[in-house]
């Protein structure tokens, strides 16, 4: 387990907002849940069955991140920034 770079916008960091995965220009645009967001990363849930690539980019609140996935289990993922 590696420590937190940064710590987390609120005090709990939970959120639960609707986001948008972009893989790439011609790929369709996937739906997820930001279920706890920092400065630094966050933790995804993707409702789609499918294998996201390491690398891609995130819309949530207006902004666009360009993500790296750095653990995964089952629905969820953790995305560094």
């Amino acid at each position: 387990m590696y420590p937190r770079r940064f710590s987390r916008v609120r005090p709990t960091g939970r959120i639960s907002d609707a986001a948008k995965v972009i893989v790439g220009p011609k790929d369709p645009i996937i739906d997820c849940r930001v279920v706890d967001y920092s400065p630094g990363g966050a933790c995804l849930e993707v409702w789609a069955q499918i294998k996201l690539p390491n690398r891609f980019e995130l819309v949530f609140g207006g902004t666009k991140k360009r993500c790296r996935v750095v653990w995964s289990a089952g629905r969820r993922l953790g995305v560094a920034f």
